[in-house]
């Protein structure tokens, strides 16, 4: 082989690789789940879980501080509606994306809740509605564009099959009726 050259990796290591991305995207979106629910005091403090009456969108979307959809951001912030549609989607792409199944739909789901908080933080800002300093690193790509990317390229790459419960679940009659629900 000349020097230089990159030769693929095996079909078995591409899928371990997949299927490893894939559990681990899908414990990030786990773990916001679980510490917005009870409270860990990580990201959400403790004391102030959905559980115990804390609103899971409140503190993130009230503190939106830039961006054309900074008021309706405001809006939707502790909003019952807001706080329910964001758990069911941190969870139902956590075990879509652990558990292997439904791929396509976590991506697409995923992707509109990430393209949401990326229109929250807004990265083209350089500055803050009160003029102060974005802190912003790149006026564009953020982990909420990885991530939405990597949602897409997990579905694509038909990442439940290893590890997880793929292959059965593109087995089933209803699955197999509807291809959107891969």
């Amino acid at each position: 082989m000349p020097a230089g050259a990159v030769t693929a990796a095996p079909a078995g290591t591409r899928g371990y690789v997949f299927a490893g991305l894939r559990l681990l995207t899908g414990f990030v979106f786990l773990w916001a789940f679980l510490d917005k629910t009870f409270g860990f005091g990580y990201a959400t403090p403790s004391g102030k879980g959905w559980i115990e009456g804390g609103s899971p969108t409140r503190g993130f979307l009230g503190a939106v501080a830039v961006g054309p959809m900074e008021s309706v951001f405001h809006d939707w912030a502790g909003a019952a509606w807001a706080d329910w549609l964001f758990m069911l989607g941190l969870l139902g792409i956590a075990i879509a994306l652990l558990a292997g199944i439904g791929l396509w739909l976590a991506a697409a789901a995923g992707s509109v809740m990430m393209a949401l908080m990326w229109a929250a933080e807004w990265p083209p800002a350089r500055h803050l509605s009160d003029g102060s300093p974005s802190m912003s690193t790149n006026p564009f790509v953020d982990y909420h564009l990885i991530y939405a990317v990597v949602l897409v390229a997990l579905a694509a790459a038909g990442a439940g099959a290893t590890w997880g419960l793929g292959r059965a679940w593109a087995r089933l009659p209803v699955v197999d009726r509807n291809r959107w629900l891969l």
